[in-house]
């Protein structure tokens, strides 16, 4: 039985994909800043803030020494921001950096450093958006941290290449969670007409990409990004 550490699991996409993983006959650690009702034989979740480097080190540690060797990795947890770049404070620039791009490279290296020990390889999967390939107004914040998410991808693939770890990413479209809540239509509209296919993302589609790069015969491809919807 494979084990699987996924951030952000405590309610929408994040929630929908640990659940999936553990019916698939994953382990799974998941983990969120509050409690979670999520109740599972091969599931433990652990309260903490992702940019939070002492919890992030102290629950890799427990996941590895209790649940077994970690074979992947998803970098689910963050948060966005649909501001102009003149009404965003700083606080919500920090905000969104600490959790979208500090918590993702914690994650991975304390993740890369026990598979490394191991010598078993293992996948790192990233969360990028397609909202940054399309310059979004709007969303200056959001894109930059998930553009910063993408090259942190691409170079941490090369350093991590020797050690038969993967790292990549995935870049959904709007999915129906509550990163896009407050989206007005208006602007969900004149963004899906941008994409190839003009329609929201689907959690299945998500997992689509995760199980591609996931699979073991999946070696050979690393340091890549793939956008949802025709988004280029």
């Amino acid at each position: 039985m494979k084990t699987l550490i996924i951030t952000g699991t405590r309610k929408g996409l994040g929630r929908s994909l640990a659940e999936y993983y553990l019916k698939a006959g994953w382990q799974v650690a998941g983990c969120s800043r509050s409690p979670s009702d999520l109740s599972h034989a091969s599931y433990r979740h652990f309260e903490l803030d992702v940019a939070d480097e002492k919890a992030v080190v102290e629950m890799v540690a427990a996941v590895d020494q209790q649940m077994g060797p970690i074979y992947g990795l998803v970098n689910n947890a963050g948060v966005a921001s649909m501001n102009h770049a003149l009404l965003t404070p700083l606080s919500t620039l920090k905000r969104i950096f600490d959790t979208n791009v500090s918590g993702s490279f914690l994650f991975a290296r304390e993740v890369a450093k026990r598979m490394s020990r191991r010598r078993s390889g293992g996948r790192i999967i990233n969360f990028s958006t397609v909202a940054h390939p399309l310059d979004l107004e709007g969303e200056s914040a959001y894109a930059a941290s998930k553009a910063a998410v993408e090259s942190f991808t691409r170079i941490l693939a090369r350093e991590l290449a020797s050690m038969q770890i993967t790292v990549n990413a995935v870049g959904p479209t709007p999915i129906d969670t509550d990163l896009i809540r407050g989206v007005p239509a208006a602007k969900m509209e004149a963004l899906l007409t941008r994409q190839a296919i003009q329609r929201k993302g689907q959690i299945e589609d998500v997992i689509n990409v995760l199980e591609f790069f996931l699979r073991e015969e999946s070696s050979f491809i690393t340091g890549q990004t793939i956008y949802l919807g025709g988004v280029h």
